[in-house]
């Protein structure tokens, strides 16, 4: 044990007095290793001679030693490390935070050279319990500040901020504290809404955590969808949709009149013409306290195929037939007005109506009645009747008696046309 003793501090002394001597064994930059884990250290070009004494060393603290077939151990690393005589590597195992350093490795060849080289360890702690910390209140746009904190454990070489799957930069409303651990975003926009991720790394591990921030808005850009005319006894619906987070509540009102209905849509089994009129949807969100409305007329008539004129259109054309008729009445004015039309007055119109009254009289002034008897007693009938047969009787006087000129007969009264008889022939 002594032998082992005496010859470790020998090399030792030897190998410090040679690390001066020469940087010929190449390395890896670096290495990693995780607490409670294990690394290999090994050069990249060992030499192709024989190697007489081979020695690692943590910064100026000899690890093992070997020579002659003989390795010395340190006592403080008896147990954790082990020794490839080959590819002279040395393998760190159950590491620690104080492993962290300065590697090197000395060699003596059987040619009479020195040769050395020198590696770094950074040893970490895995990365874990990773969480992150948002508002408790809701937030409403344009309104609230949102405060996003991070949290973990283990050795923290970087930390990256992410909002659905894409790098979180800063901006005017985003800004991230010193150490990149927690970001403030005020005022908040309903762009803010998403998920947020949060990732502690190390070159060994890493932990990444995730929020849900939620923005609240609106309603806005209510609409109410559904027919403007329909006919007479059919089914309608008329959906209302509004633009919100949380999804909005709605109300119904008709021509200014709360209804019952207080879901989006309103429904109406079977038309009559007490259902025309407006129809007005109110969303409401809850959580920012906000509303908003829309109107829409609906028009009820009488058809035969649906569709129809819009409420638009009926007003037009009422509106056309009142113009026409106002134009029409001007122009009458006026042609009246520059005489263009002469005018009928009063007395004019007084004497028409009296000469009208007195014709009527006289065409429908009712004859005498009286009765004329012949010498025999027969009785000839009214005047008018005497006068219209007075032929008749004539020629039947005048053939009875042999009479060759029929006399002629008297004139009429006024009222009766006179007949004129032909004379008789033998």
């Amino acid at each position: 044990m002594m032998v082992s003793y005496r010859l470790y501090w020998t090399l030792w002394m030897f190998s410090c007095f040679g690390q001066y001597l020469g940087q010929d064994l190449q390395f890896p930059e670096s290495a990693n290793g995780v607490v409670g884990g294990s690394v290999v250290l090994a050069p990249d070009n060992p030499p192709s001679t024989s190697i007489l004494i081979a020695q690692w060393f943590f910064a100026t603290t000899p690890i093992i030693a070997v020579g002659s077939g003989v390795a010395t151990v340190n006592p403080a690393y008896e147990g954790r490390i082990s020794f490839d005589s080959n590819t002279l590597a040395l393998t760190l195992q159950n590491l620690r935070l104080s492993d962290s350093g300065i590697y090197r490795l000395t060699l003596q060849t059987s040619a009479g050279e020195t040769l050395a080289g020198e590696t770094s360890l950074q040893v970490f702690e895995n990365v874990s319990n990773v969480r992150l910390i948002g508002p408790e209140e809701p937030l409403i746009e344009g309104e609230s500040s949102a405060n996003i904190t991070s949290e973990g454990t283990g050795t923290i070489t970087s930390v990256q901020w992410m909002k659905d799957n894409s790098p979180l930069s800063p901006s005017n409303s985003i800004i991230f504290s010193p150490d990149n651990r927690s970001v403030s975003i005020s005022p908040v926009q309903r762009s803010d809404s998403g998920e947020y991720q949060c990732t502690y790394t190390n070159p060994v591990s890493s932990g990444t955590a995730k929020l849900d921030l939620i923005i609240n808005y609106g309603p806005e850009d209510v609409f109410i969808k559904g027919q403007d005319v329909v006919d007479l006894g059919v089914r309608v619906s008329l959906s209302c949709s509004a633009n919100s987070e949380p999804s909005a509540s709605f109300r119904w009102k008709f021509n200014e009149t709360d209804t019952n209905v207080t879901t989006d849509t309103f429904t109406i089994d079977e038309t009559d013409f007490t259902h025309s009129g407006d129809y007005d949807c109110t969303a409401w969100n809850s959580v920012t306290n906000r509303n908003a409305s829309q109107r829409h007329a609906l028009l009820v008539k009488v058809g035969g195929g649906g569709g129809g004129l819009t409420t638009g259109a009926i007003v037009g054309i009422v509106i056309g037939v009142l113009v026409a008729f106002s134009g029409i009445c001007g122009l009458i004015v006026y042609l009246i007005k520059t005489k263009k039309i002469p005018k009928i007055n009063q007395q004019q119109k007084e004497q028409a109506s009296e000469a009208a009254q007195n014709t009527q009289e006289h065409h429908y002034q009712e004859p005498l009645d009286f009765q004329m008897t012949s010498g025999d007693g027969a009785i000839l009938g009214n005047e008018r009747n005497i006068y219209e047969n007075q032929c008749e009787t004539d020629d039947y006087v005048n053939v009875k008696h042999g009479f060759s000129n029929r006399p002629r007969a008297p004139a009429p009264p006024p009222g009766i046309k006179s007949s004129s008889c032909a004379p008789l022939r033998k």
